[in-house]
């Protein structure tokens, strides 16, 4: 048996399960994993220069004929060139953390690509349905990352409220992680759920070793929303470093920005120039201040020093509340199958409760 949402319609898939794009961790070997699985796998371009984003799109397509999704910053200085590898490529789903103007929008929807922006509150769920986006991803503040304070079970809700009376798909994320949330999502109203630290923690998942068993280590406590890491809420592991940037001084935290986002700038080969209006566009799109823009700098390279390196003392590592009650790390296509079957499972029992 299967379960057929909206969402699986509108995508081709053959499960209303989603692989989030987490930076430094969703690359071409996860996306492909999940995309065999019949779930809709998104790379994660972010971390990714652009050349790197045509080759990790090129192993997806390698291996797997199934629809994935390539994740986007609508405010990069050079959107619009990964816009045009997508559609050159014929990548199924363009997915946003910030929402596309219209017209990024309509020109993905042209060359046939389906737009899923990710949104915080009702009200960016109705703007980004009336410029045009094909469904939405809402994350609740038990997500990891970058997340806002109101909880899925009152967010997910709002949004499907705001959008009653159009056709755009809802699906879920923050706090999912087995077949009873989508079991749950699908009963709210939603087409499906999006899980990022669940599919972190697989076999399929590039992170170290070491790494997946601090997050497997971790109690349901054991995340923090801190904005000592880039000057915005991001859910984290409490970790030693965490703690540092907790209770540090904030002139030693500006210090490691500037020079991690020199290190960045030679990871990612962008100007000083492209990085600077790049920053002047998250400031205005986010309303940041400037210290907040200067420790945003920051996040990519203790990202990458916790989930790529392994170092998870100069590391960060991003985490949805999930980790504390995961304790398995299956392949992706166990995963998914077991998700889907315990969803039927709750589907059934909740229906029969009906006379």
């Amino acid at each position: 048996m299967r379960i057929h949402t909206a969402l699986t319609r509108l995508v081709g898939v053959e499960h209303p399960v989603v692989q989030t794009g987490m930076g430094w961790v969703a690359g071409a070997r996860l996306v492909s994993a999940t995309a065999n699985a019949g779930g809709l796998g998104i790379l994660a371009s972010a971390t990714m220069t652009i050349d790197e984003l045509a080759t990790a799109i090129a192993k997806v397509k390698s291996t797997t004929d199934r629809p994935f999704g390539v994740n986007l910053r609508a405010d990069a200085a050079d959107a619009g060139d990964r816009v045009e590898l997508m559609i050159r490529e014929g990548v199924k789903v363009a997915s946003f953390a910030l929402a596309p103007k219209p017209e990024l929008i309509a020109r993905l929807k042209n060359a046939g690509c389906v737009v899923i922006p990710s949104v915080g509150a009702a009200k960016h769920a109705r703007k980004v349905a009336g410029w045009g986006a094909d469904a939405v991803i809402v994350q609740g503040g038990e997500g990891g990352g970058h997340t806002g304070p109101v909880p899925t079970t009152l967010l997910l809700p709002s949004v499907l409220d705001a959008l009653s009376g159009t056709e755009i798909p809802v699906v879920a994320a923050g706090g999912f992680f087995d077949g009873r949330g989508l079991a749950a999502a699908l009963s709210y109203g939603a087409a499906g759920v999006a899980m990022g630290t669940r599919f972190l923690l697989t076999s399929d998942s590039s992170v170290p070793d070491a790494v997946k068993q601090r997050y497997l280590q971790a109690a349901l406590d054991g995340t923090v929303v801190s904005t000592r890491v880039d000057g915005i809420p991001h859910r984290v592991l409490r970790t030693g470093l965490v703690e540092n940037l907790e209770n540090g001084s904030r002139i030693k935290g500006f210090t490691a920005a500037v020079v991690n986002a020199a290190k960045f700038k030679k990871m990612s080969q962008m100007s000083w120039a492209a990085m600077i209006r790049d920053g002047m566009t998250m400031r205005h799109g986010k309303d940041l201040t400037w210290s907040q823009l200067l420790m945003a700098a920051n996040t990519p390279m203790l990202l990458k020093a916790g989930l790529v390196d392994g170092n998870t003392n100069a590391g960060v590592l991003a985490s949805g509340q999930v980790a504390g009650i995961i304790d398995d790390l299956p392949s992706c296509a166990a995963l998914i199958e077991e998700i889907v079957s315990e969803a039927i499972k709750h589907l059934q029992a909740a229906n029969s409760l009906i006379d």
